[in-house]
């Protein structure tokens, strides 16, 4: 069974399949991709002569007019917060896993990768509002609680129910519920209001400013959402999220579609970059496997 196409019905539970993914890709790694967040300063403590001035704190001295060093202490684990857009848009499907589906098996197969580390995890979920958040934790039992609780939303969407976007707002939430110095990693098709740029664009610089390491999963089915690959004739189009209807021949609106959404998209891309985050965009037909093992290559050369 080729490890890119397996689905939770082979294991029965989404923990079995995430060790299954893991143990397909891991041997490809030489060193953890994730790192905890270096030092964190601890406290003040006098100078002793002939130690290096490096870390004298000047501000104190210029008010006590003693020299004080500051001591550090070093974090050797990671925490790690996993926001997941659940949206209406992203349950569509052409035939292979939905976006969302595909966003919570790569999720369940990092936090696999985290517990072997002992790196504390939690989760988001997300609509045009937080509608479940966790605490960040790392012990067994917290990881197995978080496997039931995205198997329970794999089974729960209704088709009828409406659920619109609001990734700004939220990640300014998420930017305060979170512990500073952690990881955050959305999964997200992006497909926002297109004038919401700007906003998006603050709530990730409140993450940064929050001294959080941030990396963006753009989820896509990139030959129906990006290409418009149906066949030529007309199809009524349905918005998932809004309901609204349209019908047209796709091919004769193909170009000029592409062409701006990829616009739209690039645009969030480059501005992710000048603040030194990564955007990753993901093509779900590729597989969860491929994906996270050419990222996570990718990750670990860089560190």
């Amino acid at each position: 069974m080729p490890i890119e196409r397996i689905k939770l019905a082979d294991f029965g539970n989404l923990e079995l399949l995430a060790r299954q993914v893991v143990e397909g890709f891991i041997t490809g790694l030489h060193k953890s991709p994730f790192h905890g967040f270096s030092v964190e300063f601890a406290e003040h403590r006098l100078y002793n002569t002939g130690e290096s001035t490096r870390h004298i704190d000047w501000k104190l001295f210029a008010r006590t007019e003693r020299m004080y060093t500051k001591k550090y202490e070093e974090e050797t684990n990671l925490r790690c917060m996993f926001v997941i857009d659940t949206s209406s848009s992203m349950y569509f499907r052409d035939g292979k896993e939905s976006k969302f589906e595909f966003s919570v098996y790569a999720v369940a197969s990092l936090m696999e990768l985290l517990r072997r580390q002992r790196d504390a995890v939690g989760i988001t979920f997300f609509s045009d509002k937080v509608d479940f958040i966790s605490e960040l934790k790392s012990s067994q039992r917290h990881h197995r609680e978080l496997y039931d609780h995205m198997e329970k939303r794999l089974n729960e969407y209704v088709p009828s129910k409406k659920d619109l976007t609001s990734t700004a707002v939220v990640l300014h939430e998420v930017a305060e519920l979170t512990p500073k110095r952690s990881l955050v990693v959305l999964f997200t098709d992006l497909l926002d209001d297109p004038n919401n740029i700007d906003a998006i664009v603050e709530a990730l610089q409140h993450l940064k400013h929050n001294k959080h390491e941030v990396v963006l999963f753009q989820v896509i089915d990139i030959e129906k959402e990006l290409k418009l690959s149906f066949d030529n004739r007309p199809h009524e189009l349905i918005d998932m999220e809004t309901g609204e209807r349209m019908k047209l021949n796709p091919l004769e609106i193909r170009e000029a579609y592409a062409e701006r959404l990829r616009a739209h998209f690039n645009e969030i891309k480059m501005r992710c970059i000048n603040l030194h985050i990564d955007f990753i965009e993901v093509d779900i037909a590729k597989g969860v496997a491929p994906v996270l093992q050419q990222y996570l290559l990718r990750r670990q050369k860089m560190s």
